[in-house]
């Protein structure tokens, strides 16, 4: 029986599995079975960010309840549309269920879902790319591509900014996969210093990945040698993190830039910092102000440079467990939420059909 899996919007650690009927499909509309799908610290900011940043959007749930946007793969169960066929595999965004139906339009290389509730959301997550059989890297794909977008746009502003006159970047959730996607894109560009803010659990893992040039606990910033000017991009989300960093530099702080909320549960507000206002960074405003810069499939060619490269080495640093049926998904989702998941393993997950 089809099924959702929903969390409550005021308390993120209630959640159930809901029993679903899918409708028959109008005109254009296609039903796809969702194989497996990646759950990462990336798909709570999701879930604490749903209402502010609409992620509960894309998905419609009943009242009260969301259903958490994952990235990952699905196969087309049934269609009414004449160029998309039974069969046929895409990857893409989804929420945590067994199905999902869309009103889909094709395109070159897949399709995009213009259902009337998504027509109000950043495009980029309307999208599908058609794929092929599975393949060795395919779980490692699911678990990175989403964050490594965001790195590789961030990277790219820092390039276009000079990195903001800075000597240093500093990374906090320094173990977090979106800042070693970041890291690694800026160790390879060079011209400044990578430094990552970790706890000591995580210490040896980020100091063992070989993109960072410096790692500092949380408790050693305020006086760990960094060279400064330095530019922060906060990945913690942790008020007193933001706090300390700008504590610390005050004006010799070049930038900062707020990206995501793996500490989640930590103080937001933290009043008025000294140094600069700190910017959140909304990477599909960043992709679609590039996508207009650059020439026609400039954008594609750039990204497949550096994705290609990033993915190939993930095996050496990450691992991927395995989980199949709904107890393991919930204790997996759960484990996210509660921050317990070891930062060199990735879960990939299996709804049954």
């Amino acid at each position: 029986m089809p099924w959702d899996f929903l969390v409550a919007k005021s308390d993120l650690r209630r959640t159930e599995f809901r029993e679903t009927t899918p409708p028959p499909l109008n005109d254009g509309q296609v039903r796809l079975a969702i194989e497996s799908f990646a759950l990462t610290a990336n798909n709570i900011t999701y879930a604490v960010f749903g209402e502010a940043m609409k992620y509960w959007d894309f998905f419609p749930a009943p009242d009260g309840f969301g259903r958490v946007p994952v990235w990952g793969h699905a196969r087309v169960e049934a269609s009414a549309h004449p160029e998309i066929a039974v069969g046929q595999r895409f990857y893409g965004y989804w929420p945590m269920s067994t199905h999902l139906t869309v009103q889909a339009k094709a395109g070159r290389t897949g399709f995009t879902d213009v259902s009337a509730h998504r027509q109000h959301l950043a495009v980029v997550y309307n999208q599908y790319q058609a794929v092929g059989a599975t393949d060795a890297l395919e779980a490692h794909r699911a678990l990175l591509q989403p964050l490594f977008i965001t790195s590789f746009l961030i990277d790219d502003q820092f390039d276009e900014h000079g990195f903001y006159g800075a000597r240093s970047v500093i990374l906090s959730s320094a173990s977090s996969k979106t800042a070693i996607a970041l890291a690694a894109l800026l160790k390879t560009r060079g011209g400044v210093k990578v430094v990552g803010l970790t706890s000591p659990r995580n210490r040896a893992f980020v100091e063992g990945l070989g993109f960072y040039d410096q790692v500092v606990l949380y408790d050693d910033l305020a006086s760990a040698l960094i060279e400064g000017p330095a530019a922060f991009v906060d990945f913690a989300g942790d008020a007193a993190v933001l706090g300390a960093v700008h504590g610390r530099f005050g004006d010799d702080l070049a930038a900062s830039i707020l990206v995501g909320g793996t500490h989640w549960e930590a103080p937001r507000e933290g009043g008025a910092l000294p140094g600069p206002k700190p910017v959140f960074f909304f990477a599909p405003d960043r992709r679609a102000k590039r996508l207009k810069d650059w020439a026609p499939g400039e954008f594609e060619t750039r990204y497949g440079a550096a994705w290609s490269g990033f993915v190939a080495d993930a095996p050496r640093w990450l691992t991927v467990g395995r989980g199949e049926g709904q107890a393991a998904i919930q204790a997996a989702y759960l484990a996210q939420v509660d921050g317990g998941t070891s930062p060199e393993a990735g879960v990939v997950l299996y709804p049954p059909h």
